[in-house]
């Protein structure tokens, strides 16, 4: 079902980094939404202000630390050790 070897590490590996990717552009963009309302960094084209935007980085915030928490236990019993 899941896959194996050295590609399946790398699959899981792969999707811990891009994981990790959006947590840290989201947070990013959350503190400084939180600090100047006005820099939505990139979700500037985005109707709605403030409360939409801090939303959209709190819901990016949560997908990225899932999809970096799945691709690291995956990764880990795709025999990564750690």
């Amino acid at each position: 079902m899941w896959a194996e070897g050295k590609e399946g590490h790398m699959k899981h590996v792969a999707t811990l980094v891009v994981g990790m990717l959006l947590l840290v552009l989201a947070v990013q963009g959350a503190i400084r939404l939180v600090v100047d309302h006005t820099d939505a960094g990139l979700l500037a084209w985005m109707p709605g202000g403030f409360g939409v935007w801090l939303l959209c980085y709190a819901v990016l915030t949560v997908a990225g630390a899932l999809l970096a928490a799945r691709g690291s236990a995956r990764a880990k019993r795709a025999g990564g050790g750690g």
